[in-house]
């Protein structure tokens, strides 16, 4: 019986390997899967997890991140459930692990994804690949250039109340990968912030992320009112927030970003 240590220092026994049936509840994990070749394996995601966007109707929907419907997950009677500690609800996985095997990432930094990477790979008996995917990903971020001059960025996921990311948190490390300096890294977390929080503030920079809110033009001009002196971006969030396959297209993205902070 095959054993795997998750990020979290849990032992993940495994009665099959490698696994033919997996459920991912998690979207950036899910893309991983798939880019590791799969596709046949994979048998239950939630409904968050859009990339690739034809395993939306081929594969069974378990739910949400934060509710599983474990009726579903039963009827699926998977090998290896993949899961990740902030993404995911405490009590649910507690339900699951008692059933099937739970493996659980913990991710807040590029160098913690980089090895989720090769552990997962690992896992499914993907290792080779999941190997060049690691040196592709690495390579690519070696070559991103810093901004030419350190700024404050406030990054906003969330409106009604305002939310940010702070330390402890992946987007904290895409914002430092580029040379940027996180407007509330002494706060750990998502923490709330007031109207009057984001005027004193004042940061340089503040990013719209695309999701988990689909911020619009108007949240950019109530935004300009609060902190005028400040740059307001749209940016891509699974950019700056997907900790899979996708840090593969990130440099790229990211190189954008700063040549427009530059500019």
């Amino acid at each position: 019986m095959p054993t795997f240590i998750d990020q979290l220092g849990h032992e993940i026994h495994l009665k099959q390997f490698p696994p033919q049936r997996i459920v991912s509840l998690v979207p950036s994990q899910t893309e991983l899967l798939c880019d590791l070749g799969l596709t046949e394996q994979v048998v239950g995601i939630t409904k968050f997890c859009v990339h690739p966007e034809t395993w939306i109707s081929s594969k069974q929907i378990i739910g949400g991140t934060k509710k599983f419907d474990f009726r579903k997950i039963d009827q699926l009677n998977p090998e290896l459930i993949i899961g990740n500690k902030e993404e995911n609800y405490q009590e649910g996985i507690a339900r699951l692990k008692e059933k099937y095997p739970v493996w659980m990432s913990d991710i807040v930094t590029i160098e913690d994804a980089l090895k989720m990477i090769l552990n997962v790979g690992e896992m499914v008996d993907r290792k080779q690949d999941a190997e060049i995917l690691f040196d592709e990903i690495w390579n690519e971020f070696v070559k991103l250039v810093k901004v030419k001059e350190q700024k404050s960025a406030l990054y906003l996921i969330w409106y009604s109340p305002w939310m940010a990311a702070g330390s402890s948190t992946f987007i904290n490390s895409i914002l430092k990968k580029i040379g940027l300096k996180n407007a509330i890294h002494y706060q750990p977390r998502y923490p709330e912030l007031s109207q009057i929080d984001i005027r004193e503030l004042s940061p340089d920079l503040i990013f719209l992320s695309s999701e988990p809110y689909p911020f619009k033009e108007k949240h950019v001009e109530e935004l300009r009112e609060i902190s005028p002196a400040s740059k307001i971006m749209q940016v891509d969030g699974e950019m700056f927030s997907w900790y899979g396959s996708r840090l593969l297209k990130a440099p790229a993205y990211l190189k954008d970003v700063i040549a427009e902070v530059n500019g």
